[in-house]
């Protein structure tokens, strides 16, 4: 077994159970039922050691995710890869909508990293893997770590809140200039804002807005969630919508277009920018 993802768990007011815990923690285990199943198949452990369903987290515990060698090897998906950005570290790929970060499935970008990117020279060569998640119907930038030391550190900087994300979105309704959301998704802090960039009439939705938001936290479908609550939903999106406002047929409008945060090692300050789909530009021309 060799590690596959690594968290460093920040300080805690409160003990908590690692089956709680862990939820989102690892990109390739997006659900509490998925955690669960990888304690006990005793491919998780708490500081080195083998972790059990029983073990409560109290605050600065290292948790590893597991992989056998041979999962490694087999899992070659070829699907070309848009590369923004890469060196020995880690690399920026552009993510299409309507396909996985990683999971079980065989066609994910986790399973294609490694036809795409150019192997790191670094001892501490692994097989690059993202950092972070994207949803299925999401297009954008995904982060990705080339080396072990790499991976440990960019989870990191994402615990410490010092990698900023930019998202644009179309949706759908009249909106206020500007704004913040500061409402807890599945009882955790969560944290938006939102700035209204140009908005449309619409016969169907009354107002199409095209917005940039900036999530300062990374809850699970947090933007998606957010913006429902304030009756303000993605257009496109078949989850979190307002009665008879659903559009059906072009995917979700929702796009990670900017990653900006200072390199761990070259201490290069980072700024990749992906432009708008081309469905964007047809509601919103450039």
């Amino acid at each position: 077994m060799v590690s596959k993802e690594t968290h460093k768990v920040p300080l805690l007011e409160n003990p908590i159970r690692l089956q709680e815990y862990g939820v989102d923690v690892f990109t390739s285990l997006p659900t509490k039922s998925g955690l669960k199943k990888a304690i006990k198949k005793g491919v998780v452990k708490v500081n080195g050691k083998i972790a059990t369903t029983a073990l409560y987290i109290k605050g600065g515990e290292t948790i590893e995710l597991l992989q056998s060698k041979e999962s490694i090897h087999k899992k070659h998906f070829n699907f070309p890869l848009e590369v923004l950005f890469e060196d020995d570290y880690l690399a920026i790929v552009y993510k299409p909508a309507g396909i996985l970060v990683s999971g079980n499935s065989f066609a994910t970008i986790d399973n294609a990293l490694v036809q795409n990117l150019q192997k790191s020279t670094l001892p501490d060569a692994t097989r690059p893997r993202p950092v972070h998640r994207l949803d299925y119907p999401t297009s954008g930038l995904l982060l990705i770590g080339k080396t072990t030391e790499s991976i440990i550190a960019l989870n990191q900087l994402f615990e410490k809140k010092e990698i900023r994300k930019t998202y644009y979105a179309i949706c759908i309704g009249k909106m206020g200039r500007s704004g913040e959301i500061d409402l807890p998704i599945d009882n955790k802090s969560a944290f938006t804002s939102f700035e209204v960039i140009q908005s449309v009439e619409s016969p169907r939705f009354d107002f199409l807005n095209l917005v940039e938001l900036n999530p300062k936290t990374g809850r699970k479908h947090q933007l998606r969630k957010h913006l429902l609550i304030i009756n303000n939903p993605i257009l496109g999106d078949k989850d979190y919508f307002l009665e008879n406002k659903i559009m059906k047929g072009k995917g979700l409008f929702l796009h990670a277009s900017t990653l900006t945060f200072t390199h761990p090692f070259s201490k290069e300050e980072i700024t990749i920018t992906k432009e708008l789909p081309k469905k964007f530009k047809k509601i919103f021309p450039q």
